[in-house]
């Protein structure tokens, strides 16, 4: 009998324990390890389904931006974006004319609309939207795709899976998201002019001095290359999960579950890092009375 199966007749509860200790660190170092090489093959797969998958590319587009079922009854992303980032930027309003109102300097509402809702606000509220809207969309689909054997089937047919499901919604990501942000952020701008003028009575003059002076177009861009960033995370994230799905319809259930969970903590600490990265140093602004 030999030394290994003695120990595991007498010790079995401290080897489970060693073996659990041991196997966690084994499975995250190899997790990490399929995702890169996954994010690296989805990347290096574009030009190939750019060439060979357009009409796929065309349709993913309309899909992401108007839905499709019961999605498309409300508009699809564009209405469900559009919607949430007005109600962020309703909410920073209101909170900012109290605030503000409370030390007697509520005017400068509207510098404090440009500021939050173009560098904080507007890209957090459009990725969480984003990831709820399409990207739980795509893993719930990949995921019934690779337990139906559907992906499996597209393998045999000599169809590469990772660039016709993979490349091909992030390529439709990336065009989508320009023109969504850029509804979002109208939005957010509205919801706060709208709130302060019509529903505080602040003066609309008043309100677009302060809010066009502390406006800046580096912020715009860079509020856009936030969410062209966010849209990259959502995208490759939420796929990930889905492609490799497994355990049957609870386990799509399950990668819906995480893939939300990691596009949650990414997308807030894509907002953490890019705001320290442009202005942990210099804000970027100088407020005078």
């Amino acid at each position: 009998m030999s030394t290994l199966t003695v120990l595991r007749a007498r010790y079995p509860r401290t080897l489970l324990r060693t073996n659990r200790f041991v196997g966690a660190p084994v499975r995250f170092v190899r997790s990490v390890g399929m995702f890169d090489w996954f994010v690296v093959i989805s990347f290096g797969q574009i030009v190939h389904a750019l060439r060979y998958y357009r009409r796929e590319v065309l349709r993913l587009i309309a899909e992401i931006g108007m839905g499709t079922g019961a999605m498309a009854v409300v508009g699809g992303s564009t209405a469900i974006v559009g919607f949430v980032t007005l109600s962020g930027g309703s909410l920073i309003a209101v909170q900012g004319f109290s605030s503000l109102g409370n030390l007697g300097v509520e005017a400068f509402t509207g510098f404090f609309a440009a500021l939050a809702n173009v560098r904080v606000v507007a890209p957090l509220v459009a990725g969480v939207a984003l990831a709820a809207t399409v990207g739980a969309g795509a893993t719930a689909e990949l995921g019934a795709m690779r337990i139906s054997e559907e992906i499996d089937a597209l393998e045999v047919m000599g169809i590469k899976s990772i660039s016709y499901l993979v490349s091909t919604r992030i390529v439709a990501g990336l065009l989508v998201i320009v023109p969504l942000y850029g509804l979002a952020i109208v939005m957010s701008f509205l919801a706060g002019q709208v709130v302060t003028t019509l529903f505080y009575g602040q003066s609309l003059g008043t309100y677009e001095h302060y809010f066009r002076t502390f406006l800046r177009p580096n912020d715009v861009m860079f509020s856009f290359m936030q969410a062209i960033v966010m849209a990259l995370i959502v995208m490759v994230n939420h796929c990930y999960f889905g492609y490799y799905a497994s355990g049957g319809p609870v386990g799509v259930g399950e990668a819906v579950g995480k893939s939300m969970r990691a596009s949650l903590v990414a997308i807030v600490l894509a907002v953490l890092l890019a705001s320290l990265a442009l202005y942990g140093v210099n804000p970027n602004f100088n407020l005078t009375v």
